[in-house]
C-alpha cells in the first residue's frame, strides 16, 4: 500500500509533465479532499497507508487535473475572505484580485467612517461571490445580484444558502447590465464585468478557458461592456454612491475619463498587491 507520502510524491511528476502551474500543492488539495481533511492535516500523516478506497477517486481527479480541468471545479469550492463558496463551470472561477476589490470596498467604508450602505449591487454577479461577500459584511443591507447568465444566477442563489444568507437579504435578478433592474437608487455598485479583448482568450491558459466565454469576453478592446454599464449607471446609483469596478490591467486610461463624463467624482485607479492597473474607484455625485 502506498502511504500518503508516497501518493503525493507519484501524483506531483503527472500534474508537472501536463502543465499544472504547482503541481505538487494541487497533489495535495486532490488527496485532502479525496479523504475529507484540510489540506494542513495530510503533513500529520505522511506513513498513513492509503486503500483503494482513496486511491482509485484520486486517480480519476488526477487524470481530470492533468487534462486541464481547473482545480477549484474537482474541489467544488472556493476559500473567499474566510468563506466557503460552490464553484463550477456555470461562472467564472473567482481570482485573488476579486478578493482583493471586496477588501478594498470595506477598506474604503472603514477608512472614511462611512454609513454602511442600505442597498447594495453587484453587477454581473456571476457565483455570486462579491455581493454575498458585501451581504455578509453589511447585515442590514438588502443586496441585489445581476447577471445575463440564468446559469450563474442558480449558482449565485446556491451560494446565497451555502453561506447562510437570509433570503429576504437578496435579490436575483436576471438583466443585461441595468436592463431588468429595479428603479431605487444603490448605494454601493460593485462590478466584475468580462474585460478581456476577445482576440487574447485563445491565449488563455486551458484552465481559464473552462469559464464560459460569456464571462470573460469584453468585446474586440476588452472595455466595451464596461463603457456601456458606466453610461448606464448614473440613473441607478444614489447621491454619494461608491462605484467600485475591476479592470484589466492598463485599461484604467481608457475608462478613467468615461467615469467622468458619466459624471462621477473622484475617479481614480487602485493597483493591485502585484502592482497592476486592477481596479476603478469612484462616488456618485
Amino acid at each position: 500500500m502506498k502511504t500518503v507520502l508516497q501518493t503525493i510524491q507519484s501524483g506531483t511528476p503527472w500534474l508537472e509533465k501536463a502543465g499544472v502551474e504547482d503541481p505538487r500543492l494541487n497533489m495535495e488539495h486532490l488527496l485532502a479532499h479525496v479523504m475529507g481533511c484540510q489540506r494542513m492535516q495530510l503533513y500529520l500523516q505522511f506513513d498513513r497507508p492509503l486503500g483503494e478506497d482513496v486511491l482509485e477517486p484520486l486517480r480519476d481527479l488526477v487524470r481530470r487535473r492533468a487534462k486541464r480541468e481547473p482545480l477549484q471545479h474537482l474541489l467544488g469550492t472556493v476559500e473567499f475572505l474566510g468563506r466557503s463558496f460552490k464553484t463550477d463551470a456555470r461562472a467564472l472561477i473567482p481570482r485573488p484580485e476579486t478578493e482583493e476589490l471586496v477588501e478594498k470596498i470595506l477598506a474604503h467604508y472603514k477608512k472614511n467612517q462611512l454609513p454602511p450602505p442600505a442597498r447594495i449591487l453587484d453587477m454581473g454577479t456571476g457565483s455570486g461571490i462579491i455581493g454575498l461577500s458585501l451581504a455578509h459584511a453589511f447585515p442590514q443591507a438588502l443586496t441585489t445580484l445581476a447577471d445575463l447568465s440564468p446559469d450563474a444566477l442558480n449558482l449565485a442563489r446556491e451560494n446565497a444558502a451555502h453561506t447562510a444568507l437570509p433570503p429576504e437579504r437578496t435579490h436575483f435578478v436576471l438583466s443585461h447590465l441595468f436592463e431588468n433592474l429595479p428603479g431605487a437608487p444603490f448605494d454601493l455598485i460593485a462590478a466584475n464585468l468580462p474585460y478581456i479583448p476577445a482576440a487574447d482568450i485563445p491565449d488563455l491558459s486551458p484552465e481559464v478557458q473552462r469559464d464560459p466565454l460569456l464571462a470573460l469576453d469584453g468585446g474586440p478592446l476588452g472595455t466595451e461592456l464596461i463603457a456601456q454599464f458606466l453610461a448606464e449607471l448614473p440613473a441607478h446609483a444614489a447621491p454619494g454612491a461608491l462605484i467600485a469596478l475591476e479592470i484589466g490591467a492598463g485599461q484604467s486610461p481608457a475608462l478613467l475619463p468615461l467615469m467622468e463624463i458619466s459624471g462621477l467624482q473622484q475617479a481614480r485607479r487602485i493597483l493591485d498587491y502585484s502592482g497592476r492597473d486592477r481596479f476603478l474607484f469612484a462616488s456618485a455625485p
